[in-house]
């Protein structure tokens, strides 16, 4: 696990650098757990929901382009293990407001559980006619996750002006693993895999 007094400055470099972070270890083993007993205890009792695509009226599920199921997260409700995430998510936030002056002032996140064979197809976190959100983020909740599970992130990092739109960075979504990219400038998606796979999708944001 990298010293917490190095992230800010580790996560700074890289996006500056190439516009998109990993961070192995983020979270301790003891706050992942708490996580992701939490994600999939609400999935056993149905609080996560099929996720939709689109916006506002256009919305509606599609499990063929997205197959997560989700339950954001409450800032006025936080359980002990969401406080844990956001307190470190909001310290980060803190600091790369410092170093990069990208006017993060608002998180939002929710558990994400893609079933065993389910994917999100290839998009990108910005609507077109809403600039919010600045940085998105996703922090990995599996044990022992193993490379023929499949599952992986798929960031193309050639959206953000390289020769090779279609090159790509595959992030295997081990336990306690943060990835970190500009909402604007990347295009990714959720491969299939052939067991559950838990997460938390969040996003760094300028207020509306």
């Amino acid at each position: 696990m990298m010293p917490d007094s190095a992230l800010p400055a580790h996560v700074a470099v890289d996006l500056q650098r190439s516009g998109y972070c990993i961070v192995e270890g983020f979270l301790d083993a003891n706050a992942i757990a708490a996580l992701a007993l939490e994600c999939r205890s609400m999935h056993e009792r149905e609080e996560l929901r099929p996720a939709a695509i689109g916006r506002a009226r256009g919305r509606n599920v599609d499990a063929s382009i997205r197959g997560d199921h989700t339950r954001w997260f409450d800032p006025a409700w936080l359980t002990p293990a969401q406080l844990t995430y956001w307190t470190s998510m909001d310290s980060l936030r803190t600091s790369l407001n410092r170093q990069l002056l990208l006017g993060l002032e608002e998180i939002e996140a929710h558990y994400a559980l893609y079933p065993a064979g389910t994917r999100y197809a290839r998009h990108r976190d910005r609507f077109r006619d809403d600039d919010a959100r600045v940085l998105s983020s996703v922090l990995y909740l599996n044990r022992e996750w193993r490379k023929a599970d499949g599952g992986a992130l798929r960031i193309y990092p050639g959206m953000a002006g390289t020769s090779e739109p279609d090159s790509h960075i595959d992030v295997a979504p081990h336990a306690g693993t943060l990835a970190l990219f500009l909402s604007a400038d990347f295009e990714h998606e959720v491969l299939p895999a052939s067991r559950e796979r838990m997460s938390i999708a969040g996003w760094f944001r300028r207020s509306r």
